[in-house]
């Protein structure tokens, strides 16, 4: 292979890197590495010998032969029996010098003759500071398609010792009659600081400090603007400016056949990068590995990537065309390389990120949601999410993704510091935070030193809502640990799990029995409880006869012995009444927890649904024991066992003090049954449902009127405005204030006539945008779109670790966090990735590095 010596973009010191994309096996002698940048000068070749293939389209300029991927580089390269295996990063570093011989700008056409096909030009930089003294002709007519280099409108120029910087005001000139002239002259330079003219750097010979080192008096710029612009040679660079713009863009140039042949081969290599980033894409949404053991074409290890490139060149002949290049040796560039993969993931996550703020933004209000968990390197990964309400077209709820964060410590000062740096990053304001959701954890929930508390003391208005769901699952948890027939019941059913799945004879032996097998569950979890308890109660029988012919089949005394309690405890009235019981308890909350976590979730109809969930445990109350047992009866017909309790020995507890009257005992086992495990697990899930829940209903009663318009119109004018008055205190923070309360009232008095009395807040939005009242309505158009926006569960930061676990795995927990982060953007917001141009991301590629101007 060819051996290239790095100079690279950024200092002068040499280095190599490796990368093994291998084109052809068996062309030991003449291949080169594919993703290899072809340098400027090219290994000793005869001209001669020079075929140019017809298929293959060179981009040829006034004065040179150019590649139009090829970085920017003028050094040779030379070919020995040494270099062949070793090759350097193809999609960052530029072919140095190895050779006595080097070449500096851009070949003349004598040079040009006879040199190799694939020479290559350099794009020059956008800012005016990195031009090169000389300019080519391909240099002059590549700045003159770009225009003057303008700074992003999110830039901050610097300012200099008298406090004055570059502003927007002197790009424009003012006539004496008051109108202004825009100055497409000026050109900014970010690296220096300063402004030149941008005709006259093109075409102007002559020494002049705005052309050469440009100019950042700026106490003075006004009058020196005005003295440049007016000189006879201002003007004459000017016009030669705007007949060469013109001439481009009408396709009058003398070069013209070039351009076009340059054209061409621009747009077959825009063709190719399309393809890489479509299958970056797909692969990223899948969540699929990238790289093999091999980086090598036309191997069976060589990864995803490259399988599905070698796919796409089966069927599309511009990838075919591609790689035939490749393996004949006609390109050095090819970017299939694991460092092209790093760089479009980055582009294409970053483009998402763009276009998930600028929806932000436009949404002005969000919510923060987020949630921590150690990955497979056993690092804390923080995945945070924001909330808001899309507003172009019908309003709908989004929460996106923006991406992993690692975190040294899990306190609340640190994981504040990092939220807050991540929203600075973004260009995201804090200030229009109006809510916040975390799990139950101490340092997140801590009044004092949590995460919400540290927030809320910088933002009084974003208010703390708890997860619905983790706070559903921990009223359970209570409720399970609140008897010590519910402790033991559970701890039998996992103890059938642990049976059959200690060997797979047991396992086969449960299948031949059971159409549900039992499942095991997460201690966070209990949904995956109510998966186990639901197999037992309707297969009750069939697991007893498996525990029965499992104690036969197997050999081991111990697992005998274990199989006969087991299957005497799945027979017991006990244990039958207990199943049933929590069977009915779990699919209660179940559906409710279920509900909760939709990402469109809203807070009135949560409060509802726990609610609900409340008044049926308390009907459960009256009637469930009852039912328990006729079902429990039933069970154990079909068994052929008795249904009766086994009454257990009374103990007398002891009498500290002689007028203690001693405890009546309670000599009826179902009784017993009944108060010391049913009645006090139902009463234990509603008390705590009750405490657990007490947040969420207190920042309900802060949105009260918005999230209840039902009894809105019930209300006296009084009261209303009480009520539009809390919300207005809720959204203010200092003298700055997002509605008025009186004004609130207003515009609920004169509502026109709702379709349904009973609408939520978002049905409300949407039925506000649909007819076109948000400036009959401001203020309860603001006021519902906060509302809409507070989150009330976590679960989308929980599916983010679902992705998690499948992106960073076993066999990749070495992937690095800025990939991580970006194959997890693009996965869990593929939604937003498929509206992506490609056109920009092509561009933003190119733009990296001083890849060639022909992208």
């Amino acid at each position: 292979m060819l051996k290239f010596v790095s100079r690279g973009d950024a200092g002068p010191s040499a280095s190599t890197s490796t990368d093994s994309v291998d084109t052809h096996p068996a062309s030991a002698s003449t291949s080169t590495d594919p993703e290899q940048p072809a340098s400027a000068n090219t290994a000793q070749q005869s001209s001669a010998s020079t075929n140019t293939d017809p298929g293959e389209v060179q981009a040829v300029s006034a004065s040179s032969s150019t590649n139009p991927i090829q970085p920017a580089s003028a050094n040779t390269v030379q070919t020995s029996s040494e270099s062949r295996n070793t090759v350097t990063d193809p999609g960052e570093v530029q072919a140095a010098s190895v050779s006595t011989s080097t070449t500096r700008g851009v070949q003349s056409a004598a040079d040009t003759s006879s040199s190799d096909p694939n020479r290559t030009v350099a794009a020059p930089p956008n800012d005016p500071a990195d031009w090169p003294p000389v300019l080519t002709d391909f240099m002059r007519t590549e700045l003159v398609r770009r225009g003057p280099f303008k700074p992003g409108l999110d830039f901050s120029f610097p300012k200099d010792k008298s406090r004055r910087a570059f502003h927007s005001g002197l790009l424009q000139r003012k006539l004496s009659n008051g109108e202004k002239i825009h100055r497409s002259w000026l050109t900014y330079s970010i690296k220096n600081n300063a402004v030149y003219c941008f005709c006259c750097k093109l075409f102007s010979t002559k020494y002049n400090k705005i052309i050469k080192e440009g100019v950042n008096d700026w106490s003075n710029i006004n009058a020196i603007l005005k003295h440049h612009e007016s000189s006879p040679e201002h003007t004459q660079n000017m016009i030669k400016w705007r007949e060469l713009d013109l001439r481009l863009s009408q396709g009058q140039t003398l070069d013209q056949i070039q351009m076009t042949i340059y054209e061409a081969e621009r747009k077959r290599w825009r063709d190719v990068l399309t393809r890489l980033i479509s299958i970056t894409q797909s692969l990223a949404e899948r969540n699929l590995a990238f790289r093999g053991s091999s980086e090598k074409l036309f191997q069976p290890d060589n990864g995803n990537f490259l399988k599905e490139v070698e796919l796409l060149a089966k069927f599309d002949p511009i990838m075919e065309n591609h790689l035939s290049k490749i393996k004949d040796g006609q390109t050095h560039a090819h970017y299939l390389g694991q460092h092209t993969q790093n760089e479009l993931i980055q582009i294409v996550s970053g483009k998402i990120l763009e276009a998930i703020v600028t929806q932000i933004r436009d949404s002005k209000y969000f919510s923060i949601i987020l949630d921590c968990t150690p990955d497979i390197s056993h690092q804390e990964q923080m995945s945070i999410i924001l909330r808001s309400v899309a507003l172009r077209g019908k309003p709908e709820i989004k929460e996106h993704f923006l991406g992993f964060v690692n975190v040294e410590a899990t306190t609340g000062l640190n994981l504040s510091t990092v939220i807050l740096n991540k929203l600075n990053e973004l260009k995201i304001s804090f200030e229009d935070c109006r809510g916040q959701a975390f799990d139950n954890g101490a340092n997140m929930k801590g009044k004092n030193q949590g995460l919400q508390a540290r927030l809320l003391r910088r933002n009084p208005r974003a208010v703390f809502v708890p997860c619905g769901a983790h706070t559903l699952n921990l009223v359970i948890a209570d409720a399970a640990k609140s008897s010590k027939d519910a402790v033991g019941f559970f701890g039998h059913v996992q103890k059938l799990f642990t049976f059959f799945s200690a060997g797979t004879q047991r396992w086969s032996v449960l299948k031949k029995h059971v159409k549900i097998t039992m499942k095991s569950w997460s201690d966070t979890r209990w949904e995956s409880r109510l998966k186990s308890v639901h197999a037992i109660r309707h297969q009750a029988s069939e697991v007893r006869e498996a525990l029965l012919e499992a104690r036969q089949t197997i050999n081991d005394p111990v697992a005998k012995v274990e199989a006969q309690a087991l299957a005497e405890e799945v027979g017991s009235y006990r244990f039958l009444i207990c199943c049933v019981v929590w069977c009915e308890i779990l699919t209660i909350t179940n559906i409710v927890n279920k509900l909760l976590q939709s990402a469109s979730m809203q807070l009135d109809i949560a409060v509802n649904l726990i609610s609900n969930a409340k008044a049926s445990l308390t009907t459960y109350r009256d009637t469930g024991f009852s039912e328990a047992q006729t079902t429990a009866t039933s069970i154990c017909e079909v068994m052929n066992v008795e249904a009766v309790l086994k009454e257990k020995r009374l103990r007398n507890s002891k009498r500290h003090f002689s007028y203690e009257a001693p405890d009546e005992p309670m000599t009826d086992a179902l009784k017993n049954l009944e108060v010391n495990f049913f009645n006090i697990v139902v009463d234990s899930a509603v008390t705590s449902m009750d405490e657990r829940f007490e947040t969420l209903n207190q920042v309900k009663s802060k949105y009260g009127v918005l999230l209840n318009f039902s009894t809105a119109s019930q209300m006296s004018s009084e009261s209303l405005k009480a009520h539009c008055m809390e919300v207005q205190n809720t959204l203010t923070f200092r003298d700055d204030y997002d509605i008025s309360g009186m004004d609130l009232a207003h515009e609920i008095q004169n509502l026109p006539d709702l379709p349904s009395d009973k609408m939520t807040a978002f049905e409300l939005l949407s039925f506000l945008c649909e007819k076109n009242l948000e400036e009959l309505y401001p203020n309860l158009w603001i006021a519902l779109r906060i509302a809409v926006t507070l989150p009330v569960t976590v679960a989308s930061s929980e599916r983010s670790f679902s992705k998690l676990k499948l992106i960073k795995s076993y066999l990749r927990s070495s992937m690095s966090q800025e990939r991580l982060s970006g194959l997890a953007i693009m996965s869990i917001n593929h939604d937003v990735g498929k509206h992506l141009s490609y056109d920009d991301i092509i561009d933003d590629f190119a733009s990296r590095k001083c890849r060639k101007g022909i992208f």
